[in-house]
Parts: C-alpha cells; structure tokens; sequence
C-alpha cells in the first residue's frame, strides 16, 4: 500500500508508515521547517509557541502512534512526513524546505486522504492554505488558537469525498 513514489527518473521516494524510530527526525524536520517556511505568515513569538526547540518526543511519538502516519524517505533522508485521524482529521503535513514543490506533499496527503472514512478537515496555516485550497478543500472558518500563551491564526478546512 506505501510503495514507491517516483516523481522523476533522478529520484525514488519512498512513502512508509511511520515508526518509533522516526520520532527524533520528524520532530527536527517539524520544527525546522516551521521556522523555515512559515517565517513570511508568522512572527518568530508565534513560530516558536507553534514549534518549540524543546519537545516532549514521548508524546510526540505517541500522538503519531493514535493516527495513521507516513513517512516520506529517499535512502536515509527524511523527506517529509502526515498523519491523520481515523475520523478525516489531517493533523499534521510537512515537507522539508529543500524539498518543496516536488510533489511529496501531494503524495503523502493522497494516501492519508484514502486511510480515513468521508469528510477530511485540516487546520490549515497561513503558509499551507493555498496548497490545501488547490487540493479541493473548501475553508470553514478562520480561527484564533493558542499555544503557550501566544496567539496564532489558522484556518479550519474541510474537502468532501
């Protein structure tokens, strides 16, 4: 079911479920790519309550374990990695920086797109809802959440299957 994913002759992604062993490296590729990508939506306060330095990687690997999560390596390399819910919650999508617009976000949603039952909802960053938007996912609303204190927008999208 995970197979392969070959975006080009150069490359061969694979898309996997997620592992324990994973944990450290999603958790490094998350808060860099946070604060990588996100940096033009966000003030630096709003990017480090979103994606501190210090996370607690037990629940962290825990949370990923309570969903369906995927992986995206090529060798070694994590690529990016998503997860969602048995109910059509999308909770996390991430792709490193230096492997943006290659198609391994497109690739990992499809699959965790099909892992889930109706209706897909996603609480979708400034930075991410174009890509969610061109994917078929209507907006719900714009909501104000917060995280250790610091106030952040998001936009709760939903895409009827």
């Amino acid at each position: 079911m995970w197979g392969r994913f070959i975006p080009s002759e150069e490359e061969s992604i694979e898309i996997r479920a997620y592992t324990p062993a994973d944990c450290q490296r999603t958790a490094a590729l998350f808060y860099d790519t946070v604060h990588a990508v996100a940096c033009r939506d966000y003030s630096q306060e709003q990017l480090d309550a979103w994606a501190p330095e210090d996370r607690d990687l037990t629940a962290w690997d825990q949370s990923f374990q309570g969903h369906f999560a995927l992986v995206a390596v090529e060798g070694e390399t994590l690529l990016g990695f998503g997860d969602i819910t048995p109910t059509g919650y999308l909770d996390r999508l991430y792709v490193h920086q230096d492997h943006l617009r290659q198609g391994i976000a497109t690739a990992l949603c499809e699959r965790l797109e099909g892992l889930a039952h109706g209706p897909i909802v996603t609480h979708a960053s400034y930075t991410a809802r174009p890509f969610f938007a061109q994917r078929g996912y209507r907006l719900v609303q714009a909501q104000a959440v917060e995280r250790q204190g610091v106030q952040l927008t998001n936009f709760v999208m939903r895409k009827d299957r």
